[in-house]
């Protein structure tokens, strides 16, 4: 007979925000917390951050003296490493580069199995890639501690091939898809084209708006990040104060509201390194589960999966024209957007977060004391 997987284990994650927004990390830690494990996710507080709300896991806030750039990332990195040598945890989780190296540090002080959780190519983001000195600093920790995981997971096959052929480390796949949800589908009110997710450098936003003097529908931003200012000052002077609103950050709750409401969505990232490139973002899921066609660009994962769906029209580029053509073929055709979004019903019926977290659940299962 098989042996009976051992969930009476306590497992701690950590991230850099202040888990009010991280819905991944709320997907994930719930899994595990439903299955039998103890878990733990540490964040940071933040000047605004909203009291934490009762989950099935337990949550944890570290108040920090440096909120950015390099203090912040060696002050909160030494935090947890304090945080796990003085507490008792089983398996360290290890999300994203950023978190990595205290939980290998903690487990191989401690004797405990740890694991990578890698939603992106972190030494490859825009932010990273163009500063020397700090891909340098992030390579290294990745050079001294991926060849050296033995339970690693990433959120695409592009991404755990790369990671693969660099480490010689084998990463299962754990994509962010949305958990399905039976839906009592709204009337639509508005015409409107919504994004999702961080306002940051190199997600196509400022390119979005850009196009929307030659679209007839109103834009809709749901978030925040180092480029928010700039997209409401670029709206201003394109004179489309009328046409985009911008919501900063949004309750999940919320936000999944809105997204059912919308005509179309995008999803876009500029080619600026790897990681953007074989991205699949957690907005390009959500929008197809509440039934929302989309734009992407035509990067290898988005075409991996709108070839059995069809889903999204993918594009070549981000010309605020092409964006423009685009999103106007498929406003326009009342036929195309049925069809499209048909197949949005289909595709989230295929790929959601109960399927994806059995694998989850599955390699904690078979981590060893």
């Amino acid at each position: 007979m098989p042996k009976a997987p051992n969930r009476n284990r306590h497992i701690v994650f950590s991230v850099v925000n202040d888990l009010t927004y991280d819905q991944r990390m709320n997907r994930i830690c719930s899994s595990l917390a439903n299955a039998g494990y103890t878990v733990t996710l540490i964040g940071r507080q933040l000047p605004h951050s909203k009291a934490i709300e009762e989950k099935v896991f337990q949550q944890k806030r570290l108040n920090l003296l440096f909120s950015k750039g390099k203090l912040f990332y060696l002050e909160y990195n030494f935090r947890l490493l304090i945080h796990f040598i003085f507490n008792k945890y089983d398996i360290f989780g290890g999300i994203d580069l950023d978190t990595l190296l205290p939980h290998f540090l903690a487990a191989k002080l401690k004797g405990k199995p740890h694991t990578y959780d890698a939603h992106e190519y972190f030494a490859e983001l825009p932010e990273v890639v163009h500063r020397p000195f700090t891909r340098w600093a992030w390579k290294t920790v990745e050079k001294l501690v991926v060849p050296r995981t033995k339970h690693a997971y990433t959120i695409n096959q592009s991404y755990a091939d790369l990671f693969e052929k660099e480490y010689g480390t084998k990463f299962d796949i754990m994509r962010n898809a949305t958990v399905l949800q039976q839906v009592d589908w709204p009337e639509i009110e508005e015409r409107y084209i919504l994004y999702q997710g961080a306002v940051n450098v190199g997600r196509g936003v400022e390119e979005m708006i850009k196009a929307m003097p030659m679209i007839d529908a109103k834009l809709y931003i749901c978030g925040k990040g180092d480029k928010y200012e700039d997209c409401i000052q670029l709206s201003k002077d394109l004179g489309l104060e009328d046409k985009i609103r911008f919501f900063g950050f949004v309750e999940p709750k919320n936000l999944v509201e809105i997204t059912r409401r919308a005509t179309l969505g995008f999803t876009f990232f500029l080619n600026d390194g790897l990681s953007y490139y074989l991205s699949l973002a957690n907005r390009f899921f959500d929008y197809f589960h509440n039934g929302v066609p989309q734009l992407c660009n035509d990067y290898p994962e988005y075409r991996r999966i709108n070839e059995q769906f069809e889903i999204a029209k993918l594009l070549e580029d981000l010309s605020p024209e092409t964006i423009a053509k685009a999103a106007n073929q498929i406003l326009n055709d009342p036929d195309l957007h049925a069809q499209m979004r048909a197949n949005c019903l289909k595709a989230r019926q295929a790929i959601n977060w109960q399927n994806e977290e059995k694998r989850l659940v599955e390699l904690y299962d078979k981590i060893e004391n």
